[in-house]
């Protein structure tokens, strides 16, 4: 496929620079100063008049642009500048001076269906440069965010083709017991018009803009589906009377595993036996030198040291993307056409993990009259990903180095001779080959996304409305192969799952839009009526025993007729849910100074029982430095403003309200009989789940609009929430609308730009955003539970939600006297056989003995702070970005270290394995080898099993050189920038495992983040 885009491309550029060069009708230069001191300007847009086809001034302020037949007007326009408009005539030199202009902000943003000027907005928006976005190389443009937007947490996954955790200003609900979903902090996405939950099928050279709205009063417009935030994206288009461009964008790069866990090797691994005095572990030890030798370099060790990292990471994995856009258009249409391809292979060896991803996608306006309008866009994506099994990764934490991969001595092994930690004598076999190659994991991901719209002009200038009817459409074909093998002990035989999800969902809008313009006042009213389906389908199937199976011919990968099925995992779900939303926004503003909005929504669904809904938004801003009285040198824009709302959230799993029937499966009498069981205890959930946010925050600039500031603070409380309640007497916990959590914070933006001189030129942002997380309400329960004694979270009034809870750890016992003196029970002491080694955790309740009673909160995974820094400095032709950001004040379980009390015979990570306590003073925070093992230590959560969630990072590196109107050799290149990029190269933190991205804090196991070099080209003709 790669081949025949390249060839593709071979044919078509020269035909299109032929076309080019025919249609040039006249050249225009000059060069751009500043009406300020008369110095050139470098960097200012010029563009030809009613197209997006234009160039930019070089460092000593000069342009040259070509036009094409009837092309007559050239537009001027640089940040801190007024934007000027000049009619080209016969001339062919043109030299312009802009005026500095620091009380306009007229940047368009995009806002809840429609736009609104920078200078307008009441509410808490933030705006993401498109030209950042591409900086990251990735499959999922949300990465790219990360650190970007004050109050937007991004917890990255390395996996190829997963999506990243998203969550915009905390927190908001309750996860389920498994703590595997998180769909109550999920924002709403929406790509041209359409809802989706994420976006991995965009390519970030698609997109032309990403508004991030945060508080009630931004994003209550759309509904039920923006209780936590929303990312309103809009794709690239072609503009009327531009000439046909061509843009290329691609980058070609490898992966490589950061922060490698250290395990322990084969020699701290046995001096843990050693210290812990379990001599029949010794023995497994010399079982190991008798079946694979002795260590040449000491004797009383085996041979043996395999770090088992090491064998299943690749070395580098490689990651590439492309994209080749065609935009233009005429006085009657535009269109923007293209394809991109993005592949991306996993950092783990031996086994298929990669994420490959084919694009197409069209967008077209047309005037059709000079009152209608009718437009539409297509994405067609393509995604085949195969994934790793995560089993792989934790078997790896513990698999023991003094076992080899490969055993010919395990002759029973079939069909490859793994090492078998069973036949040495551990109780499992350990080596995750047996997982990595003899499973093969795979997802087949379609989907159609489409927007068509028409927009009629009732009354010129003033009222417009627009029908658009939005089209999503997914399509998910998982196939899951386990191939028949022999460990050498126990023998398994071919098993393959097969599920089919797909989603087709509808949403249409109809928009009634007034504008008006009176003297000193502004009027914009909206009303609208939305309805929105999504169906959902999906069926699985799990054959067992499967003969037929060839593992090296992928032909065979199906469930014949006749096969043995797995009843208990073969079934049939379907679901069908409908919305219905009435909503209206009246913005007014009195000399562009006093502004105020208000919103309405009507919410109705099918998903609860109680179908409707009503929530409300007010906003106001007040632009300061408009006021005669306001004479502040160095202030030269000045805007507070504050916003109260409420939305109703859906975004929980339907209610039936009644009882139902299970479906169950019992032998009776030696034959399997299937009928149905009915549940009295049923989901009550009779309220919405409301989100009521206030906000109030200040948009400044400073010294020529060199130094600007956003700063906002907010409360975010969600009332009604959905959680489980124990039915005293059943057993049963049931959903009622019983919780309410508070999530609030501050978030500051601060930015400064300088042109320094002609060549050189800089920039410098900063973003700080806080957040505190606390539950108010569990109903009339006195807390929610989450995870076993040994991993217990809790949510109660006062804590955050799903806090770890546990024991504080006063220390490490170093004597005999020490445990006397400790306030503890002499029965205590005895029956718990504590000795120097073992914890001295805190009496909180002064009783001398350690029980349920003496659990406090020990942290929460959420971080209370985030941040990021980004530089820019350009000089000349070249261009350098430097991204750095960060989170702290979130706590990380380790658990993979607590799994010490499932299973003992294993191996534990090198930190600590160098650290256990041997002998007074030799460390005041880890147990001893034997302390380590005992119930007493690890049977309830403690702060042993808690570690610091803060890093920071070099998250992007970026150095470019831009060639315009060049020769190289001879021949005349196009506008053309190449780029180097280092993603996440260095990461800072104390955290004993790969990364401290943990989506709930809960690391058992963890695919590895990888840092990501680059070489990148952008083309455009």
């Amino acid at each position: 496929m790669n081949k025949s885009l390249l060839c593709y491309l071979a044919l078509l550029l020269p035909m299109i620079l032929v076309v080019n060069d025919a249609m040039a009708q006249k050249t225009v230069e000059g060069k751009v100063t500043s009406s300020d001191d008369g110095s050139p300007l470098p960097g200012v847009n010029v563009l030809i008049k009613n197209t997006t086809r234009g160039t930019s001034t070089d460092f000593d302020g000069n342009y040259r642009i070509e036009l094409l037949e009837g092309e007559e007007n050239l537009v001027f326009s640089f940040v801190g500048y007024s934007t000027q408009e000049v009619e080209v005539g016969n001339r062919s030199l043109i030299d312009v001076t802009l005026m500095i202009d620091i009380n306009e902000l007229q940047e368009i943003v995009v806002v809840g269906y429609g736009t609104q000027e920078v200078r307008e907005l009441t509410s808490a928006i933030s705006t993401v440069d498109p030209e950042e976005i591409v900086k990251t190389p990735t499959g999922n443009a949300m990465q790219a965010l990360q650190g970007r937007v004050p109050g937007l947490q991004i917890v990255n996954n390395g996996a190829p083709g997963a999506a990243p955790e998203v969550r915009v200003r905390g927190f908001g609900g309750f996860t389920d017991n498994d703590l595997n979903t998180n769909n109550e902090a999920r924002p709403l996405f929406v790509v041209d018009g359409m809802f989706v939950d994420n976006i991995d099928f965009l390519n970030t050279a698609d997109i032309a803009s990403i508004s991030v709205l945060k508080d009630a009063s931004a994003s209550a417009i759309y509904g039920v589906r923006a209780a936590n935030g929303v990312i309103l994206i809009e794709t690239k288009s072609g503009d009327f009377e531009q000439a046909t461009q061509i843009t290329y964008d691609g980058y070609y790069g490898v992966q490589v595993a950061q922060d490698v866990l250290q395990m322990a090797n084969t020699e701290q691994f046995a001096n843990y036996i050693r210290q812990t005095g379990e001599t029949s572990e010794l023995e497994l030890i010399d079982n190991a030198i008798g079946r694979f030798g002795r260590s040449r370099v000491n004797p009383n060790l085996p041979v043996t040291n395999t770090d088992w990292y090491n064998e299943i990471i690749r070395d580098a994995a490689p990651i590439q993307s492309h994209s080749l856009t065609i935009t233009g258009g005429t006085k009657q249409a535009r269109y923007s056409v293209g394809a991109s391809y993005f592949e991306q292979d996993g950092l783990m060896d031996h086994m298929r993990n990669s994420y490959e991803r084919l694009n197409f996608r069209a967008k077209v306006d047309a005037i059709a009259t000079d009152w209608l309008t009718v437009g539409g866009n297509v994405t067609l994506s393509n995604a085949t990903q195969f994934l790793a099994d995560d089993a792989a990764w934790f078997q790896a934490y513990f698999a023991v180095p003094t076992l080899p991969v490969f055993d010919e001595l395990n002759t029973a092994a079939d069909p490859i001779r793994h090492g078998n930690a069973q036949t040495i004598g551990y109780r499992s076999r350990q080596n995750p080959f047996f997982v990595i190659e003899n499973n093969d994991d795979r997802n087949n991901i379609g989907k159609i996304i489409g927007n068509f719209y028409a927009d009629i002009e009732l009354v010129p200038n003033k009222l417009s409305f627009k029908t658009s009817y939005n089209y999503f459409y997914q399509n998910i074909v998982t196939r899951n192969v386990n191939f028949d093998f022999s460990d050498g002990v126990l023998a398994t035989r071919n098993e393959l799952t097969r599920i089919n999800n797909r989603d087709y969902n509808q949403i249409s809008d109809n928009i009634l839009t007034y504008r008006e313009l009176f003297g000193d006042h502004s009027l914009d009213v909206t009303a609208g009526y939305s309805f929105r389906s999504e169906v959902m389908e999906g069926v699985q199937a799990r054959g067992v025993n499967i003969r037929t199976i060839d593992r090296d011919d992928e032909s065979t990968w199906y469930i014949p007729d006749g096969s043995e099925i797995n009843v208990d995992e073969t079934f049939d779900t379907g679901a069908r849910e409908f919305g219905s939303s009435y909503f209206g926004r009246v913005s007014y503003s009195y000399k562009n100074r006093y502004l105020l909005s208000g919103s309405y929504r009507r919410d109705g669904t099918n998903k609860f029982q109680e179908k409707w809904g009503d929530f409300f938004t007010i906003s106001g801003g007040w632009v300061v430095t408009d006021e005669a009285f306001f004479d502040v040198p160095g202030i030269d824009f000045l805007k507070v403003r504050a916003g109260w709302g409420q939305m109703g959230n859906d975004d929980v799993a339907p209610a039936i309200g009644q009882t139902t029937f299970e479906q169950i499966s019992v032998p009776i009498n030696d034959q399997l009989v299937t009928g149905v069981q009915p549940d009295n205890v049923f989901d009550i959930i009779d309220r919405w789940e409301t989100v009521e946010e206030t906000n109030i925050g200040l948009t400044a600039r400073f010294l020529n609009s060199r130094l600007s500031l956003e700063a906002d603070v907010f409360r975010r409380d969600t009332e009604d929430a959905v959680l489980n309640v124990e039915q005293r007497g059943t057993g049963e916990e049931p959903r009622r609308n019983a919780g309410a959590i508070r999530n609030q914070g501050v978030e500051i933006l601060l930015s400064w730009s300088d042109q320094v001189n002609s060549d050189l030129s800089y920039n410098i942002s900063a973003n700080l955003a806080t957040l505190d997380n606390e539950v108010l309400s569990v109903g009339d329960q006195p807390f929610l539970l989450r995870g076993s004694d040994a991993f217990r979270q809790r949510s109660e009034v006062g804590s955050a939600v799903n806090e770890f809870y546990g024991y504080e750890i006063v220390g490490v016992f170093q004597t005999e006297n020490e445990i006397t003196n400790s306030g503890y029970t002499e029965a205590f002491i005895t029956d718990n056989d504590i000795i120097p080694g073992d914890f001295f955790f805190r009496d909180q309740n002064s009783d001398g003995v350690i029980d349920a009673n003496d659990r406090v909160f020990l942290g929460s995974f959420l971080p209370s702070y985030t941040f990021g820094v980004n530089l820019g400095v350009t000089y000349k032709q070249f261009s350098f970005s430097a991204y750095l950001q960060g989170q702290g004040g979130n706590t990380i379980m380790n658990r993979k270290r607590g799994e010490i009390i499932f299973t003992q015979d294993t191996n534990i990570d090198a930190d600590l394995a160098n650290n256990f306590w041997t002998e007074a003073g030799s460390t005041n925070e880890y147990p001893s080898a034997a302390g380590y093992r005992k119930s007493y230590n690890n049977s309830i959560l403690n702060e042993f099993l808690l570690e610091d969630g803060d890093y920071f990072r070099v998250q992007n590196v970026r150095l470019s050189y831009l060639f315009d109107n060049k020769e190289v050799l001879g021949l005349k290149l196009p506008r053309t920038t190449v780029s180097i990029t280092a993603e996440r190269p260095l990461t800072i933190f104390d955290y004993n495992g790969f990364n401290p991205e943990v989506v709930n804090g809960v690391d058992r196991q963890t695919y590895p983040v990888p840092a990501v070099y680059t070489f990148g080209l952008n083309v455009q003709l």
